[in-house]
């Protein structure tokens, strides 16, 4: 606890320090010194594991024609629906689940009369779909649109994870054009959107 009051106070000294530092430019005072930490970095490293992906250059597996189930996405969405509860997770193509919701979560289980009615599917897909929200995962493969979703409620989760911001598509992987290409696609970090 020491250490995160800490490291605001230091934060919140070095915003003051850059604070005055420019004051005393604008005031063109020179009796202000630079310290070693009022110094600011001219580099800066994102360490966000999911960086490429939104650039859309990190790797996808391709993998091979016949395999099942395919894992040419880096995140799918999938539903799993047993006798009493319905979960919902969005996985990474290297295994791990990214984000979850389960109806069997006590603070969402509260709020439902049954844990696997319609109603159920629709609020847990705006849990869900808030979370992906929080944590900038906001495009996402599923299978179910390719097989036509069978039952009504899930084609209602859907329907509300699109409402609420959830692309259920995603783009495909960026690949450097070479110079005799004739068509050359836009590259995705140099679109400005509207």
């Amino acid at each position: 606890m020491n250490i995160f009051h800490s490291s605001i106070r230091n934060s919140r000294l070095d915003y003051l320090s850059l604070l005055s530092l420019s004051a005393a430019k604008r005031l063109n005072h020179s009796s202000i010194s630079l310290g070693p930490n009022d110094v600011v970095s001219t580099t800066y490293e994102n360490r966000n594991p999911r960086n490429l992906e939104k650039l859309r250059i990190a790797y996808k597996p391709k993998g091979y024609h016949l395999e099942k189930p395919f894992r040419n996405f880096w995140h799918k969405l999938e539903i799993t629906r047993t006798g009493r509860h319905l979960s919902a997770a969005i996985v990474h193509y290297t295994g791990p689940v990214v984000i979850s919701a389960s109806t069997t979560e006590w603070c969402i289980r509260k709020y439902l009369y049954r844990t696997n009615d319609t109603s159920a599917y629709v609020n847990l897909a705006k849990v869900l779909s808030h979370r992906c929200l929080e944590s900038g995962i906001l495009e996402m493969k599923t299978d179910y649109f390719s097989e036509a979703p069978k039952s009504k409620k899930v084609a209602l989760f859907l329907n509300e994870m699109e409402n609420n911001g959830i692309i259920l598509v995603e783009p495909e992987r960026f690949e450097g054009y070479k110079p005799w290409d004739q068509h050359r696609p836009e590259k995705p970090w140099e679109i400005v959107e509207d």
